[in-house]
């Protein structure tokens, strides 16, 4: 499956999530029912990935995770905030220079309209 395939999926599921849970929920819960509905389409999903920091050709072994790792593809990031600050856009857009990944999926769950709160991030595409 390419990118984009997954990417589809993703989406998807993320408005089966919505559409069942609705806003305002922990980040967790929202973690547990996407990596169900994931599965469900067949994908591989890994949860809470740990990622190494490189720097000057030593791990920092400083503990960042991504929230879900799919098919070894494409990163999920998810929130459930207010709103969603510019850090949080260039958090995923570091997860994916630092993975050389190509695309990440930014869900914030807290949103009126699920459609507003699912950004698609690219890296080398």
């Amino acid at each position: 499956m390419t990118e984009n395939d997954i990417s589809y999926k993703i989406r998807g599921a993320i408005f089966n999530v919505y559409n069942k849970l609705g806003p305002g929920l922990l980040e967790s819960v929202y973690s547990k029912a996407l990596t169900y509905e994931l599965e469900k389409e067949g994908l591989k999903v890994k949860r809470e990935v740990p990622i190494s920091i490189i720097y000057d050709d030593i791990d920092l072994d400083v503990g960042f995770r991504l929230d879900l790792l799919i098919e070894n593809k494409v990163i999920v990031e998810i929130k459930s905030v207010e709103k969603l600050a510019k850090v949080h856009h260039k958090q995923v857009l570091t997860y994916l220079k630092i993975t050389d990944l190509c695309l990440a999926i930014l869900v914030n769950f807290n949103v009126e309209d699920i459609t507003s709160g699912i950004f698609r991030k690219v890296n080398h595409l």
